[in-house]
């Protein structure tokens, strides 16, 4: 596995902003790197891009899927004093925001930077400074143009619905730690352009046709609601989660047994720790309490398949989000050995 590649790619993919519902960037940068390795790609029209690659046997087509799309913010309202009042999306950890450097697009194409701050952000002005809850009605932004009223702001062609996106703090370490917010879920993008890349380099033929799927909507959950009627199998490829109870590490590809969504299937899970045990991978399995993925989103929506979750571990889910490289490599091999077995 080509891992200076998988890195190399995370990091540009993690430096386009992409936030639910503000993800076409993202996927015509997936897209086009697609191309380039040769492969044939359509989009739905919610903004999906399928990636088409042919196996050896044609009577199965195995589906496997991460979301580009991120937490973010929107702009809810602009305040008498020129500041952004604003509302989630997805799941982003309020507090963590507190500080954060953002931009902001608008509709018409302009992007203005700023800073996401408490409405009590000064400790030698406001007695609550330090605590004051952090919650999204007690947090707004800063933007860094001359702006002290609402039409200021207005005049810069800022409205209410603009997104707005925080600035993922990309850092690789010497020890081979991947820090950075919205690891969730590019960092698996990643893993599963790396996989395209090492079957395009090495002229390997999976064993069956495959779809590879990249979502818009997974933080809020519908980004795979719509699969190809084809898929008999749907691989989720998203974070493995750490803390209290649960086995894995930044190094293991986690196989993830039963999310807040019910079990994933038993036999396609089965065959997952079996194939890890084999190829010698560092895995765990855990049960996720509070997760939802894609296959959740496509079960849920009817399709008729089998359905699987493995990932990276990553520490501090929709937070300041930490993995390792020997993790995202852990859950290569494995999606490789899947995709190769008869």
């Amino acid at each position: 596995m080509n891992k200076e590649y998988v890195v190399a790619f995370a990091k540009k993919l993690l430096a386009i902003d992409s936030p639910t519902g503000y993800t076409k960037k993202a996927i015509d940068f997936i897209e086009e790197e697609a191309k380039r390795f040769g492969y044939q790609t359509k989009r739905n029209h919610k903004g999906n891009l399928w990636i088409y690659v042919k196996g050896n046997h044609h009577h199965k087509t195995l589906g496997l899927c991460a979301h580009c799309d991120t937490l973010g913010l929107m702009v809810r309202s602009i305040k008498s004093d020129g500041k952004l009042a604003l509302t989630n999306l997805g799941g982003p950890i309020i507090p963590t925001l507190d500080g954060e450097y953002c931009r902001i697009y608008t509709r018409d194409g302009q992007c203005y930077s700023g800073t996401i701050l408490s409405t009590s952000p000064a400790a030698h002005v406001y007695k609550d400074a330090s605590t004051k809850k952090r919650e999204i009605d007690e947090m707004e932004v800063r933007i860094d143009e001359v702006t002290y009223t609402k039409e200021d702001t207005q005049k810069l062609g800022i409205q209410n619905g603009d997104i707005v996106a925080i600035d993922p703090k990309v850092q690789i370490t010497e020890s081979g730690f991947i820090k950075s917010r919205f690891l969730d879920d590019k960092i698996s993008v990643s893993a599963l352009m790396g996989i395209l890349h090492h079957l395009k380099e090495n002229a390997i033929t999976p064993a069956y046709d495959l779809i590879f799927m990249m979502s818009t909507y997974e933080e809020v959950g519908h980004g795979m609601a719509h699969i190809p009627d084809e898929i008999a199998e749907l691989l989720a490829v998203d974070m493995g989660c750490i803390g209290l109870d649960l086995a894995c590490t930044e190094q293991d590809v986690s196989i993830c047994a039963k999310d807040s969504s019910g079990p994933y299937d038993y036999d396609l899970t089965s065959k997952l720790i079996e194939l890890a045990k084999r190829e010698a991978v560092s895995y765990a399995i855990d049960i996720y309490p509070q997760y939802g993925s894609d296959v959740s989103a496509a079960r849920n929506a009817g399709n008729d398949i089998k359905g699987a979750l493995i990932g990276p571990g990553v520490h501090a889910s929709h937070g300041m989000e930490r993995t390792h490289i020997d993790g995202v490599l852990n859950t290569m091999k494995l999606i490789l050995a899947y995709i190769c077995e008869e």
